[in-house]
């Protein structure tokens, strides 16, 4: 029988656990509070393109479209971001950055950088890279195995 501590899924998930408590309180103690770990793909992304069709968003972020539009809700009530009826496809919607989510970019890289510096300590940048490139394969798979 495995034991827990070499399981994979084990750890995948207790990294996961730990990495978005330290992420959720790091971000009370900024300031920033409203911002929750769920938030900062969809953020992340628009720091990089602000104006992305829903869709394309999602993409981008890795979520699915169901997860979207609940994330989206809370994101537009948390005042972070704008949805707009595309001017090019009326079936679609862009998604902005309001004022807050913008000024929101750099003190919530400045927490995630310290937060991930805390977390990697002591490990090489070496098996870091391995450790994202690992990641990466692991889900890619996973979403192949999403396909029928």
């Amino acid at each position: 029988m495995i034991e827990v501590t070499d399981c994979p899924y084990y750890l995948l998930t207790r990294a996961s656990l730990a990495t978005t408590a330290m992420l959720r309180q790091q971000l009370a103690a900024a300031g920033a509070e409203r911002i929750r770990p769920a938030y900062l793909g969809v953020l992340m992304c628009l720091w990089a393109e602000d104006g992305l069709r829903a869709v394309e968003l999602g993409r981008r972020a890795g979520l699915e479209p169901s997860t979207m539009t609940g994330l989206l809700d809370r994101m537009e009530r948390d005042g972070l971001l704008a949805r707009a009826p595309d001017p090019d496809d009326r079936r679609a919607h862009r998604i902005t950055l309001t004022a807050a989510g913008r000024r929101a970019q750099k003190p919530v890289m400045r927490v995630i950088d310290r937060a991930l510096e805390r977390m990697f300590e002591g490990v090489p940048a070496r098996d870091l890279e391995t450790l994202k490139a690992v990641l990466r394969r692991v889900l890619v798979n996973a979403n192949r195995l999403d396909q029928p």
